[in-house]
């Protein structure tokens, strides 16, 4: 295991930035051991929700957690998180739920991954569930 701590500057999307910062050290496996920051626009899906909750103002990440697939096929490359957040807003209500695309930092985000290169993680059709989950491989 690797660690990569990264920054996110204002007008970033939380989501993007940390897929493209596995993307960009070769790494196909890697988890979220911590994040804290603002946002200014959070996109969260709610238990049992088909569609995420949009959300403005300034709110401030409790918690960030997840995993991040990059996946490498004949069509390109793309990346796949399954990342779930609590957030604040400014009256101190509490949201929490997965991350949809469009969580635009407000000031800051801090984030600390772990890279796991030897790994290679793909979300693939699961016929108990029904959705598209977690799959780990050894990488060769």
């Amino acid at each position: 295991m690797q660690t990569l701590p990264i920054r996110l500057t204002p007008g970033q999307d939380l989501r993007q930035a940390i897929e493209a910062a596995v993307q960009s050290h070769n790494c196909r496996a890697a988890f979220v051991l911590s994040g804290i920051g603002s946002l200014s626009t959070a996109g969260l899906r709610f238990a049992g929700a088909d569609q995420p909750q949009r959300l403005t103002g300034d709110m401030e990440i409790l918690s960030l957690s997840g995993t991040v697939a990059v996946n490498v096929t004949d069509n390109g490359t793309h990346s796949s998180s399954h990342l779930h957040m609590a957030l604040s807003t400014g009256t101190g209500q509490v949201f929490g739920g997965h991350v949809a695309p469009g969580c635009i930092v407000r000031t800051t985000a801090e984030v600390l991954l772990a890279l796991l290169p030897e790994w290679a993680f793909s979300r693939e059709p699961d016929a108990v569930t029904g959705y598209d989950e977690l799959v780990v491989r050894g990488r060769t």
